[in-house]
């Protein structure tokens, strides 16, 4: 892997968010989001005919204005004492979400990067940095300048999508990770948690844990999928640390 190769990757973060429902049943909600979260389930598909309650938790997560950040999983490509890239994963967590957003928002201040930052995610662009913005401003947090993308060209805002990526310019529908981590024979990827339980984990079994194991496996199959998609070679399992 050439100087310039590793530069690069050096350069990036890569992110993954898990996120729960505002509240851990529909009827703690304030009476005023409450009733804003009924009008919008009405316009969503139940195929199967939930009940409010249960139809709240299952999809309220994925929207930023019902739902919140718990974790946001980062990795970072560093040259081990061989000159061998090295993934270290870590998880940022706090008692509450504003904790977490102010400490990934350092992190990103003060990365050694500088103006040349990038964050890399899965269905990124859709998801995780509008989500992450969003939940910033909720909380009264400054967006910190990689994620300013306003009045932003394209080529301006140092966001790389793995989604997009494999789209190559079309419009396919959303493809999971986990299946293009099969195609391209990457390992992980196949925890004992999936997206849809994590408000389940988070609130019932309050398992925080669980949640942090899934958001760092996510991480290492997000930069190895990276890896495989510019044809360089996947991070050797040896050198992948996780601090958790």
């Amino acid at each position: 892997m050439d100087e310039n190769t590793l530069k690069h990757l050096r350069n990036i973060l890569f992110i993954d968010i898990e996120t729960v429902s505002q509240e851990p049943h529909l009827d703690l909600l304030d009476e005023r989001i409450k009733e804003l979260w009924l009008k919008k389930a009405g316009y969503l598909h139940n195929n199967d005919n939930l009940p409010d309650a249960d139809f709240y938790l299952k999809r309220s997560s994925i929207y930023a204005e019902f739902g919140k950040i718990v974790c946001i999983g980062i990795g970072g490509i560093f040259l081990d004492d061989t000159q061998e890239p090295t993934l270290r994963v870590k998880m940022i967590r706090g008692e509450a979400e504003a904790e977490v957003l102010e400490q990934f928002k350092t992190i990103l201040e003060k990365h050694k990067a500088g103006a040349n930052l990038m964050l890399c995610a899965h269905n990124g662009k859709e998801f995780d940095f509008p989500y992450i913005c969003r939940r910033m401003l909720v909380n009264g947090i400054t967006l910190p300048r990689i994620l300013q993308v306003t009045g932003k060209k394209p080529w301006e805002i140092n966001h790389i999508d793995t989604l997009d990526l494999w789209k190559f310019g079309d419009f396919k529908h959303y493809v999971a990770q986990d299946l293009l981590a099969a195609i391209f024979g990457i390992p992980g990827g196949t925890t004992e948690v999936s997206g849809d339980l994590i408000n389940t984990i988070y609130y019932q079994e309050r398992d925080k844990a669980k949640i942090e194991r899934y958001c760092a496996d996510s991480i290492i199959v997000l930069t190895q999928l990276y890896m495989k998609m510019n044809n360089w070679p996947l991070i050797n399992e040896n050198n992948i640390e996780v601090i958790l």
